[in-house]
């Protein structure tokens, strides 16, 4: 976790000096093409892990986000992510986790990876319920701490949380966006009524 905090910031300090050289486009996708990418390298192991982790990668994407935007130290992340359109570093988590959980299901398919389909089934229960139609996963039970970090936990438990909709969805492309809308929604959420 700490080489990848200093590999961001490195790359975040770098971005900086040359910063004022490029358009926002470019600084948008420079930031992207470098430095998000490590936040995002493998980031589906990350679910479950300690606030503490989290909130330093967070603080690195709240760094990028300012040098982005040529913005002041003072000046609210939660906006320059929302002018960004990025998500949080939880909900990249989450992003990721769901992604990697739509593809699994079928086993049939050549593309998918049959280790990782194995730690995860659709729910099928036993009798006819209202939740038989809902495109969920099964949760296992969980009796260890340290057994909530697993892929076969948090890839049903983060799949299950997502709305019908964005399970149901037709094409992988219409699911990446419904859920990318979702999780923003939720990131964003107006703390007033507009």
């Amino acid at each position: 976790m700490t080489q990848v905090v200093r590999a961001c910031n490195y790359h975040t300090r770098a971005l900086r000096h040359i910063r004022p050289l490029l358009t926002f486009d470019a600084a948008k996708t420079v930031a992207h093409g470098i430095v998000a990418a490590r936040l995002d390298y493998a980031n589906g192991l990350l679910h479950g892990t300690s606030a503490f982790n989290l909130d330093r990668l967070q603080v690195a994407q709240n760094t990028l986000a300012r040098v982005v935007c040529q913005a002041p130290c003072s000046a609210s992340a939660t906006e320059l992510r929302r002018r960004l359109h990025w998500l949080p570093v939880r909900h990249r988590i989450r992003y990721k986790t769901a992604v990697i959980s739509h593809h699994l299901p079928d086993p049939d398919d050549a593309d998918t990876d049959l280790l990782i389909a194995s730690l995860i089934h659709p729910y099928t229960p036993s009798r006819t319920l209202r939740s038989s139609d809902q495109l969920l996963l099964t949760a296992p039970r969980v009796t260890l701490a340290l057994s909530a970090k697993a892929f076969s936990v948090n890839a049903p438990a983060v799949w299950n949380s997502l709305s019908l909709n964005c399970r149901s969805a037709s094409s992988f492309g219409i699911f990446k966006r419904r859920l990318k809308s979702e999780l923003f929604t939720s990131a964003y959420r107006p703390t007033q009524p507009v």
